[in-house]
This record gives C-alpha cells, sequence and structure tokens, in this order.
C-alpha cells in the first residue's frame, strides 16, 4: 500500500499565500510523475537545481510537468521518470507584484544647526515601494538558504540604515533646517539611490521613496512661527504688535482689564508710529528739492532786503549812491 501511495502524483503550488510574502520554497523537492504545476496571477514559478535556474514560468495556470514543464527546463529536459523515484528539483513561488511599505524615524534624528547648540530634533515618515527584479540573485543570496522571506524582512532592514541616510541627504539638500518640506523630493531621491544599493545584492530594487511629513517638537515649531512672524514684518515693533495681538487671540492676555487697555494703547502706540515712520520714508525724497529750493529763496530775499537799506545819497559826503554797499566818492560804507 505505501508502494503505491509514494506513486502518488504532486500538486505544485503556492498553498500558503500571503500578500506580504515575498517568496515562497514548495517544500517537497522531488517531483512525481504526471504531477500538476498551478500558478496564480501575480505567482512565478522557478524550477532551479543545486542553485541553478532550470525554468521560470510566468503565466498564471495548470500545467502538466511531464508535458508541459520537463520539455522546456533546460539541463533537465532530456530527463526520464523513473518507475520507483521522481525528479529531484526544487521550485520558488515569487509574488511578482510591488510592495508598499510604511516608515517612520525609530526616534528624533538630531540635526546640527548654528541656531540649536544641540541641534533641531526631527522626526519623519513616509513610505517606499518595492520589488523583485532578479530571480538568479535573489536565490544565490537568499532563496537557497530560506524557505520564504516576508515584506517585513526587508522593512528591518532598510529602517536599520534610515536614520543615517536621513542625516546624510538632509545635510547635502536640507537648504533650510527649520523647513525641509520644501526639499523633501531631492533627499527623497538621494535615500532612494542609497537604499536601492541596500537590496540590490538580494535580487530586489527600490522603485519609489516618498517622505510624507518632517515633524519637529512642538517648542520647534514655535521658534518656527516666531521666526518666521519677524522676518514677515521685518521690525520689532511690528513683531511685538504680532505678538500682542496673538496673546489676546488665545486668551492669555484678556480684554477689559488694566493690562488690556495698556496692551491696545501700545498696540495703538506701536502702529501709529509705524504709520508716521513709513510716511517720513516714502516723502524723503520730494522733500529734499524743496529744501533746497526754500534755502535759494531765502538766499534772494536777504539779498533785496539789503538793497532795500541802502540810501539814496551818502550821509558823510552827500554824494548819491549807485546801489553798492559803499559810497563810490569818499567809500564811507552805507549799509
Amino acid at each position: 500500500m505505501s508502494f503505491f501511495r509514494s506513486q502518488l502524483a504532486n500538486v505544485i503550488e503556492w498553498d500558503e499565500f500571503r500578500e506580504d510574502m515575498i517568496f515562497w520554497k514548495w517544500p517537497n523537492n522531488e517531483i512525481k510523475k504526471g504531477s500538476k504545476l498551478i500558478i496564480r496571477p501575480g505567482q512565478d514559478a522557478i524550477f532551479f537545481n543545486h542553485g541553478r535556474i532550470e525554468g521560470i514560468f510566468e503565466e498564471a495556470g495548470d500545467y502538466e510537468v511531464d508535458s508541459d514543464i520537463i520539455p522546456f527546463l533546460s539541463t533537465l529536459k532530456g530527463y526520464k521518470f523513473g518507475f520507483a523515484s521522481g525528479m529531484r528539483c526544487e521550485v520558488l513561488f515569487v509574488n511578482t507584484k510591488q510592495f508598499t511599505v510604511k516608515w517612520g524615524t525609530k526616534g528624533a534624528i538630531h540635526l546640527p544647526t548654528p541656531q540649536l547648540p544641540g541641534g533641531i530634533p526631527v522626526r519623519a515618515n513616509g513610505t517606499f515601494n518595492f520589488k523583485v527584479n532578479d530571480y538568479v540573485t535573489l536565490i544565490d543570496s537568499i532563496a537557497g538558504m530560506r524557505d520564504r522571506y516576508l515584506v517585513e524582512d526587508v522593512k528591518i532592514r532598510i529602517t536599520s540604515v534610515l536614520d543615517q541616510l536621513l542625516m546624510k541627504w538632509i545635510g547635502r539638500e536640507g537648504k533650510d533646517m527649520f523647513n525641509l518640506q520644501n526639499n523633501a523630493s531631492e533627499i527623497a531621491d538621494g535615500i532612494k539611490e542609497d537604499l536601492d544599493m541596500q537590496i540590490i545584492n538580494d535580487g530586489m530594487t527600490i522603485t519609489n521613496f516618498y517622505i510624507m511629513d518632517f515633524n519637529y517638537p512642538k517648542e520647534i515649531r514655535e521658534m518656527i512661527k516666531k521666526s518666521a512672524s519677524h522676518h514677515m514684518v521685518g521690525d520689532v515693533n511690528k513683531y511685538q504688535t504680532i505678538e500682542m495681538t496673538d496673546g489676546i487671540s488665545s486668551g492669555k492676555i484678556k480684554g477689559g482689564s488694566t493690562a488690556s487697555d495698556m496692551t491696545g494703547m501700545m498696540m495703538g502706540m506701536n502702529v501709529a508710529n509705524e504709520m508716521m515712520r513709513n510716511m517720513r520714508e516714502s516723502t524723503q525724497a520730494g522733500q529734499q528739492p524743496s529744501n533746497q529750493q526754500h534755502t535759494q529763496q531765502n538766499q534772494t530775499n536777504d539779498a533785496s532786503s539789503e538793497n532795500k537799506n541802502i540810501p539814496n545819497f551818502c550821509p558823510n559826503c552827500g554824494t548819491k549812491t549807485s546801489g553798492g554797499n559803499f559810497c563810490s566818492n569818499c567809500g564811507h560804507k552805507l549799509v
């Protein structure tokens, strides 16, 4: 009875399929005569022997091993099934889809910056995509030693180096440490290249890498907000006005009290002073020519006033004056 049972045909299929499983090795390496291969959509079946790939079957469907598989195997196509034994060959099923993985920094990354001696603590998160692209390398590096491989295995490997790569590419592409989101695409492109080098030797490739968000601690976010406000207004008085306005709107400065009245008065004075300063600056260029004209007019008026004070006849000798400051006859000073 056991003799006939051993001759029963095999059904070669991925019966432990999971969406997060990258590959799965069929557990029986002896294929019986009359066996059938079942390939489902999104799967490839790889026949290999002693690490050497004999054939790759990509089309979904049912295949008879004797007639559909063996004639296409590279070195085993002349193999004849014996009565007492089967064909010794391993079968690896590979998930052909593109996998999507969410990632996040394990802890805060401290980015060096002159503004903060201890650096800026930043967290980041996003997603990356990868897929199997080299079956030969996959078998040599992983499948030859493991029966299955999960997305979680790749995620652990990627996240182990991700913090270092973030530091590296933020240093290269992060133009503004307080607003890294502006350069998120450039930073992500650099990280994608480095991560691809991490898993290319396992027969896989990173197809996309995205940074969804950079997260700063609350204290840093407040500093960024204040810095942006100060840069926007460009003036200390205006900055103080904004701070007072924020205080009133947040309830830190209550209305109807002496403090509120004083705050309102200070805000009004600051606004009035700012308006006066802007008016002076805007009219400064137009005032200068008017001042010069006024000076010239004063000089003309002074000269006219002096001419009016000159007498018609010299008081010393009685000679009629000619309009000068001294008498032309005796030299007496007339003015």
